[in-house]
């Protein structure tokens, strides 16, 4: 088995970290200094960089709290990013020098969120193989709607319905570079009335990540009458096209706003990409599915794929050697 060498990033690492993200064969722009760091305050940064001589081969966006590692929270997804060339050997290796280089720090955990395999270049699951040798221990698994751009999908009869009401109602779906009115007149009102909640990225981040990355976060809302009625803030990879934020005033149902936007932006604006993501419809940790969340998402030809939540204990290393024979 190779040797590898493990350590922390550091500042000085910002180049080398960012030209990694951009040739590796499972990454998207999340994982881009420029967009970790927007939150740096609120994480312990205990990100890994591992080196075979000296040349860097994995990336692992990760904080720490206490003596748990965790992919990093403050990214929707994680875990281990590879070279395109990595092989099941390469991996297996990296993956025991990375939790031999925890175990020694005196971390006993591991908690790792998988990228959902459509968000990459290639197949890429020696890390799930990896695991199962440790004897990882499943923690959460998510369902995420997708819908596969590449097959033909059909929309269901009463989601057709909702759509034509949008159509008869006349509204109008507009990019726009500013958040604002989305935020403050529609996405803030409604987390804090119907969740008490607010959105993860404040208004002032939300407008940070996009002037950093113009061409990955777009802005789409809806008009009815020139008032904005709904709208949405989607994140793009190379692959995928994911909603990260939707909502429509109480007017939605009766105006068809949300149904006439998703319709165009899978028809017209991203129907050259592979797949469209919804994201999950969970609370609960996963446990529990809101029905009718659920049912809106298939009603646009949504089908199931999941993302894997695992802990692995750190002294496991041990069980990544000897593997082949």
């Amino acid at each position: 088995m190779k040797n590898y060498t493990v350590r922390l990033y550091s500042n000085n690492d910002f180049e080398l970290w960012n030209d990694f993200v951009s040739k590796a064969k499972n990454a998207t722009f999340l994982f881009h200094r420029n967009f970790m760091e927007y939150h740096k305050d609120r994480f312990e940064d205990y990100s890994m960089m591992v080196f075979y001589s000296d040349d860097l081969v994995s990336i692992i966006p990760a904080n720490r709290v206490g003596d748990e590692v965790f992919s990093h929270q403050g990214l929707t997804y994680g875990g281990f990013v590879l070279k395109e060339k990595a092989k099941l050997g390469d991996v297996l290796a990296i993956a025991r020098s990375v939790l031999k280089f925890l175990n020694d720090k005196d971390i006993k955990n591991f908690i790792i969120k998988l990228i959902p395999s459509i968000y990459n270049h290639f197949f890429s699951e020696e890390i799930e193989y990896a695991l199962f040798l440790t004897q990882a221990k499943l923690l959460r698994r998510d369902c995420l709607s997708v819908i596969d751009l590449s097959k033909k999908n059909s929309f269901s009869n009463h989601r057709k319905a909702c759509i034509r009401k949008g159509e008869k109602n006349g509204l109008v779906v507009k990019e726009e570079n500013e958040f604002n009115l989305f935020w403050n007149k529609i996405l803030i009102p409604n987390l804090s009335k119907k969740h008490q909640a607010k959105p993860v990225h404040s208004l002032e981040e939300i407008v940070a990540l996009k002037n950093k990355f113009p061409e990955k976060i777009r802005q789409f809302n809806v008009y009815h009458n020139d008032e904005i009625v709904a709208g949405t803030t989607i994140f793009i990879t190379d692959r995928v096209a994911h909603p990260q934020y939707m909502s429509g005033n109480e007017r939605k149902n009766e105006l068809g706003s949300l149904d006439f936007l998703y319709h165009h932006l899978i028809t017209e604006v991203f129907h050259q990409k592979d797949y469209f993501d919804f994201g999950p419809s969970h609370e609960n940790n996963g446990k529990s599915i809101n029905q009718g969340i659920l049912f809106w998402k298939e009603s646009f030809g949504a089908k199931i794929t999941v993302q894997d939540f695992y802990e692995v204990k750190t002294s496991a290393y041990k069980q990544l050697e000897n593997v082949f024979i």
